[in-house]
């Protein structure tokens, strides 16, 4: 008997994503509470419009059948490339200095949609030579297939965003069976680049980081040594979470938020402020439900139809993961400052839009999964 779609969604991965957009809509209005800069002010109305346009896109994908989107992703890989080149040219600069959005109409950042699109092109790729990948040429046309967008994403430059495809890819192409001498082999590669990374930021080599990134690094490796002013937002995102004790302050009334010693607390530092209004009872429940989040799609991707399904669950849950730790590490000063959101939380539209996108991309693995 075949049900019909909705009859087969999974219903807790919607309502928990439906409430963490919700709750990230509230963590949003504590944390610009009286702001008087205009970019600010609107953050949250902003939200909810693209939390409304992110659920629509969320359900709609849902019901086109995932193997529909694998039939299109020559064009699907075209569109990334393009939007991604877009930026070099028709680029505005962020908060941070970085290139990363366009404007058309409203603003967008295409290496979030790239994101998304990314895990279906590969995913396709690795399902059709699923059985190939004992050799290097199929894992070495993937490195290329992500590189090239990566490369673009490099140039803006946005780091964080790299970092994320990284993720995803490694995640993909482990979950199509890599073998560990193969995983072993791209650990150092990955490493070596690290490694060029941090020459720069202590000027050993010249290369492409911008200050910003370069400042971000070495206050990381620096903590308090360093300079004053450059960790004096994390200092004060290690004071918010170490104030909020067990249950909190209680909603918008957060000392460090209110009093606006932490900056940027309604994108990056987003989790210092639910640590400190909500303490370690709210920040555990929060963690909790992004867990639920990612064992929903996990158990998705074992009981996928088909390969393609399988790494499209993997992709998604790789990168939700992957910015979550990246998200928290930040503002528990264990990561440098990357930009990264934490999923369906932090401010962000073209990010909110790219998590919801994914999770409705699930949903359409999990409608037409194998019964047991």
């Amino acid at each position: 008997m075949n049900y019909p779609v909705w009859r087969r969604f999974d219903y807790t991965l919607f309502g928990i994503s439906i409430l963490l957009v919700i709750f990230g809509v509230l963590m949003i209005a504590s944390a610009t509470q009286g702001a008087i800069d205009p970019s600010i002010i609107n953050r949250v109305p902003d939200q909810i419009r693209f939390g409304g346009l992110g659920i629509i896109i969320m359900i709609g994908l849902a019901f086109i059948d995932y193997r529909t989107l694998g039939g299109l992703t020559t064009w699907l890989y075209g569109l990334m490339v393009v939007l991604l080149a877009m930026v070099l040219f028709f680029g505005v600069e962020g908060d941070a200095g970085a290139r990363s959005w366009i404007n058309v109409g409203i603003r967008i950042q295409p290496s979030e949609v790239a994101k998304v699109l990314i895990i279906l092109t590969l995913g396709q790729y690795l399902a059709q030579n699923y059985h190939k990948l004992d050799g290097l040429p199929t894992i070495f046309v993937s490195l290329i297939h992500v590189g090239i967008p990566a490369g673009l994403i490099f140039v803006q430059p946005d780091l964080g965003m790299l970092t994320v495809f990284a993720a995803v890819w490694f995640t993909m192409i482990w979950g199509a069976g890599l073998r560990l001498k193969h995983i072993l082999i791209f650990g150092i590669i990955l490493s070596v680049g690290g490694g060029v990374i941090l020459l720069q930021a202590f000027n050993v080599i010249d290369g492409p980081l911008q200050d910003y990134q370069i400042d971000r690094i070495t206050t990381f490796i620096q903590g308090s040594e360093g300079d004053e002013d450059s960790y004096f937002n994390i200092r004060q995102a290690l004071i918010s979470v170490g104030s909020g004790g067990t249950v909190g302050k209680g909603y918008s009334v957060g000392t460090q938020n209110k009093g606006r010693f932490l900056r940027v607390r309604h994108t990056d530092f987003i989790f210092s402020v639910i640590a400190e209004e909500f303490g370690f009872v709210g920040s555990v429940a929060t963690l909790a439900m992004l867990a639920v989040v990612l064992m929903r799609i996990l158990a998705g991707a074992r009981r996928a139809v088909d390969p393609f399904g399988s790494l499209i669950c993997y992709g998604v849950a790789a990168f939700i993961f992957f910015q979550t730790v990246t998200s928290i590490g930040m503002n528990l000063a264990l990561v440098p400052v990357t930009g990264l959101t934490l999923p369906f939380i932090s401010s962000g539209g073209t990010s909110l839009l790219s998590t919801l996108a994914g999770i409705g991309l699930v949903q359409s693995v999990i409608a037409r999964r194998r019964r047991i």
